[in-house]
């Protein structure tokens, strides 16, 4: 029996927050030491997955043992695609979230702990492939979180909390009800009661308007999380009140989960319903691109822009996800990779500053630069690998997005573009406002970047610039299970994939996109879907 890699991988932060409960308070540097030990072994695993990982387009390395054989329900997890890149960003930022936490001393013990079972729920969500173990995960991930919010948090931290567990369990109710829906159904149709994700996305018994309720029922959860226009309006102000490693961890695998539902389920198990619903989360892509590069400049706060930042970049996503295409969709994914290693190191830099400072109003600072050179230009390359310069990260998954989705639906292309213009206006401006000109008292007496805070943000600067002058380790293994994605369409809908022009493919072989995949000896093979 081959090691059980992925139950290592949800299982060891669990293990670390036990560990961490059993030490007593007032040694809170063992917590801490136990805290880093469980992080960076997750983090080693993730790393030998993302190492054995083949570019194919099935599940690998699936575990499954069934729990309630009579409810259908059971523990089972795999990774492909689309949850491999999801599960190595989140390995990365829970140590360095730690990390960036060096400083704190108040209650230190229960944020470890909090702080660890976050990490264990969103492991769980990326991979499980059943859909009532999925909502478990699902839902578990309020709890830690709440309590960071709440208990860790800026002045409003407690009214923020309480937003953002309102705002998901109300999308939550939704999904679970559409959850019972399917399975019962499925029961109906076939004799068998399952909530295997592989079972239930090979089944064609539903029509199409029970379908279309479905797609609307995961859909309210997926939406809020991700977070779509209009339902965003919890993130600025969980973003602006979370402690910095919450803002990171929101900011980077959180926001992710919404895309990560329309990738995972919705797309295989609702295929026409995606289809039809498609114009719909086109439109409301663009405009969360647009209003949230407009709203981003207008703010005063520093972390408030970085938030209004975010939903336009996740409106990429969304558009990328819904251009059913190829080429959108990988973009949309790698932005989904990219997306947390620029945003990550911008919410670590504005948290080094209000450490520093205790403000992050942006009136309050000037003339970072001639004080801390060194975290001014680490604030300015993430400034630059956010906004899409060529050769960042950025611009890969934003350009991809944009051009599957203009080969698709032309129109709602050309007006997301405006987004990729506003981003440089709204961030360029905040670095000239904080950055540039004559320090003013307060700013003068700061203290440049420390070894510790060196070590927190340049990772995510160098991973950002690598994949982004080299995708094609990401893009070989994405691509695969993005093919069996459109495959999945075309079989059991009228859809059709728009040809790509013949530049395109010429691109994509100069790239290396279409290399072969580089699968490791002694891997595990892929699993086919069950029947």
């Amino acid at each position: 029996m081959s090691f059980p890699i992925l139950t290592a991988i949800i299982v060891m932060p669990l293990v670390g927050a036990i560990g961490v409960l059993c030490t007593p308070a007032n040694r809170p540097e063992i917590g801490r030491a136990i805290g880093y030990a469980s992080t960076s072994a997750t983090l080693g695993f993730a790393g030998w997955l993302l190492w054995s990982f083949q570019s194919v387009g099935g599940f690998q390395f699936v575990e499954e043992n069934r729990w309630f054989d009579a409810l259908g329900v059971g523990y089972i997890v795999g990774v492909d695609g689309f949850s491999i890149f999801m599960i190595a960003i989140t390995a990365l930022l829970f140590p360095l979230g730690l990390l960036a936490a060096h400083k704190l001393d108040h209650r230190l013990k229960a944020y470890i702990v909090f702080f660890l079972l976050l990490e264990t729920a969103i492991m769980g969500i990326f991979l499980s492939l059943d859909l009532i173990c999925f909502f478990v995960f699902w839902e578990f991930m309020l709890v830690p979180m709440y309590f960071l919010i709440a208990g860790w948090g800026s002045q409003r931290r407690k009214y923020a909390a309480m937003k953002f567990f309102l705002y998901t369990a109300f999308g939550s109710a939704f999904l679970l009800a559409a959850i019972l829906v399917l399975g019962y159904l499925h029961q109906a149709d076939t004799g068998v009661l399952t909530f295997d994700y592989r079972v239930l996305a090979n089944w064609n018994g539903l029509s199409g308007t029970t379908e279309a309720w479905l797609f609307v029922g995961f859909m309210a959860a997926f939406a809020i999380k991700a977070p779509l226009f209009p339902f965003h309006t919890w993130l600025p102000d969980v973003h602006t009140e979370a402690p910095t490693a919450g803002s990171v961890v929101l900011a980077g695998v959180i926001l992710k989960m919404g895309a990560y539902g329309f990738l995972r389920f919705s797309f295989e198990l609702f295929p026409q319903a995606s289809i039809d619903f498609a114009p719909l989360l086109l439109t409301l892509a663009v405009i969360g691109i647009v209003y949230g590069a407009v709203v981003a400049a207008m703010q005063k706060d520093a972390k408030r822009v970085i938030a209004y930042s975010s939903l336009s970049h996740m409106g990429f996503v969304i558009l990328g996800i819904f251009s059913l295409t190829t080429i959108g969709i990988d973009g949309a994914v790698f932005t989904m990779v990219s997306h947390p290693l620029t945003t990550g190191a911008l919410f670590l830099v504005i948290g080094m500053l209000y450490e520093r400072r205790h403000t992050r109003m942006i009136d309050d600072y000037s003339g970072i630069w001639k004080a801390t050179p060194i975290l001014s230009a680490f604030f300015l390359v993430a400034v630059f690998a956010g906004i899409g310069l060529p050769g960042f990260s950025g611009f890969i998954g934003e350009f991809l997005a944009l051009l599957g989705t203009f080969i698709a639906n032309r129109w709602w292309a050309v007006v997301a573009t405006t987004g990729v213009i506003l981003a440089a206006v709204y961030m360029l401006w905040l670095y000239q406002r904080m950055f540039t000109g004559v320090p003013n008292e307060a700013t003068a007496k700061m203290k440049d970047v420390n070894v510790r805070e060196v070590v927190v943000v340049a990772p995510l600067l160098v991973l950002s610039l690598f994949i982004g002058l080299y995708p094609a380790p990401v893009l070989e293994r994405v691509e695969p299970t993005v093919k069996r994605v459109i495959a999945n369409f075309e079989r059991k809908t009228d859809y059709r994939e728009p040809k790509t022009p013949k530049v395109l493919d010429r691109l994509k072989s100069e790239t290396g996109r279409s290399g072969p995949g580089r699968s490791r000896p002694g891997t595990a093979e892929p699993v086919e879907e069950a029947k």
